[in-house]
């Protein structure tokens, strides 16, 4: 009775053993993926933030446009275009088929059907298609009410919905599908929120994240020597 007892004690411990090993195991592929997303996700964080930068500075003073009316108490750009070159010498543009600023509320643009393209840094560039957005200048807010995709140069891309940034809070947030891909992972999530910077970034809502095994092999592979 003895042995018998003791030996089923000795089940369930090397059970409960094999539990503890799958959820380390588990764990440790969650932090593998989060290694090679992260980084993904920050990247078109940023091109989402430089974007609206550009926009805060350039709109509407250094526009070229086709042509200009009033209506409905508002001034309509027609196929408003910007280029030129950052301080690094890189060259960006923005092109929509109108932009709409209100007489009464003039830090308030409304831009339809914008494609822009904007660098990163010297070796990547972000090019963001989007149907619509409402940009306010005074508070350095953008809401993307209308659905847009990021893509950057380095084969990064995103999908959103709708967003609305904050650039003085540092903060992204998105309530609508999320889809983040690149040619080794990709995260698709409900919804989305980026604060502090960029530091955290919070999925939610039945978050799928799909990894390639040659990504995870990569992340046990000891850093090359110097």
């Amino acid at each position: 009775m003895l042995q018998t007892t003791t030996h089923v004690q000795d089940i369930a411990l090397n059970e409960r053993r094999a539990a503890a090993y799958r959820s380390a195991l588990a764990h440790s592929r969650r932090v593998q993926r989060l290694r090679v997303l992260l980084p993904v996700t920050a990247a078109v964080i940023s091109a989402a933030f430089i974007g609206v930068s550009f926009v805060r500075a350039y709109l509407p003073e250094n526009l070229t446009i086709q042509s200009a009316t009033i209506e409905d108490g508002k001034i309509v750009m027609e196929s408003p275009a910007m280029a030129g070159r950052n301080a690094k010498g890189i060259s960006y543009s923005l092109t929509a088929t109108r932009a709409l600023q209100d007489v009464a509320k003039p830090d308030m643009i409304e831009l339809e059907n914008v494609k822009a393209a904007v660098p990163l840094n010297a070796d990547v560039i972000a090019r963001v298609v989007a149907s619509a957005g409402l940009f306010d200048r005074s508070a350095d807010r953008l809401n993307m009410t209308h659905p847009f995709t990021v893509n950057l140069s380095n084969g990064i891309s995103a999908e959103f919905q709708s967003a609305f940034i904050d650039v003085p809070q540092s903060m992204m947030e998105s309530n609508t599908p999320v889809r983040i891909t690149t040619d080794k992972a990709s995260i698709v999530a409900q919804s989305m929120k980026m604060s502090d910077k960029g530091h955290t970034i919070t999925f939610a809502g039945q978050v799928q994240v799909n990894l390639a095994g040659a990504a995870l092999r990569n992340q046990g592979k000891p850093s090359p020597a110097p």
